[in-house]
């Protein structure tokens, strides 16, 4: 079994040392269960940093009933954040909607636009982010600087599908109810299908299935070059 004092001790320390330097802090999650770890860290050793949820519209009801188990058991301070774009505009000029004729642009404008007041309001994000999700995320680093300067904190980076495992079963936290499904990586209902237990998958597997896209635009324009703490 996995020994967690090391790493819960390093997110401490972090946390920490971001408080000492008075910096505005924030988090996201997309309340999947691999969501739980940092949502669970965020509440034993940082509860006064809220966790920001972009609720898209196109959410599986399990995913928001998931989200509010979490809120109620963890005792989270958790902010919706909502797409200025109505969902009825969401189309494209033969009316098509845009989560099929142009995904790339809804995720923008539901998921990317919605953050940017955070964004600049906050000098520190949380994210769990993983290494082993992608070869984009493996490139992050714990620590990068983001859009409009924000400094990027991964405390999850280094962790494994392994470890993300075996500390939700130490610690008895719940599974999001889709997992059971084979459902490896859930997002809006629209761009999600289930596991193909045939096909050789990543942890994102799932996801924007038969298109050349992996991520939903808030984890791009990470600036991968330097240590993000001495920029």
């Amino acid at each position: 079994m996995v020994s967690w004092d090391q790493k819960i001790e390093s997110f401490r320390m972090r946390i920490a040392a971001y408080r000492e330097r008075k910096l505005r802090m924030f988090a996201t999650s997309s309340f999947q269960t691999n969501s739980v770890v940092l949502l669970h860290l965020i509440a034993e050793h940082a509860p006064d940093v809220p966790v920001f949820f972009l609720d898209t519209g196109y959410h599986f009801p399990e995913t928001l009933r998931f989200r509010d188990t979490l809120q109620e058991t963890l005792g989270l301070d958790i902010r919706i954040l909502r797409s200025p774009v109505n969902r009825l505009q969401q189309r494209d000029s033969d009316g098509t909607m845009l989560f099929a004729s142009d995904p790339e642009h809804c995720c923008h404008i539901n998921k990317v636009l919605p953050l940017e007041p955070v964004l600049l309001s906050n000098d520190v994000w949380i994210s769990g982010v993983r290494a082993s999700q992608s070869q984009e995320r493996a490139a992050m680093g714990e620590e990068a600087r983001g859009r409009h300067g924000i400094l990027r904190y991964h405390p999850l980076i280094e962790w494994t599908a392994r470890d993300v495992h075996y500390y939700i079963q130490e610690h008895a936290l719940p599974t999001h109810p889709l997992e059971a499904d084979n459902y490896a990586s859930i997002g809006c209902r629209p761009c999600t299908r289930k596991l193909d237990l045939n096909a050789l998958l990543d942890d994102r597997g799932g996801r924007w299935f038969g298109m050349k896209k992996t991520e939903c635009g808030l984890h791009l324009d990470v600036d991968t070059s330097a240590d993000g703490s001495a920029a």
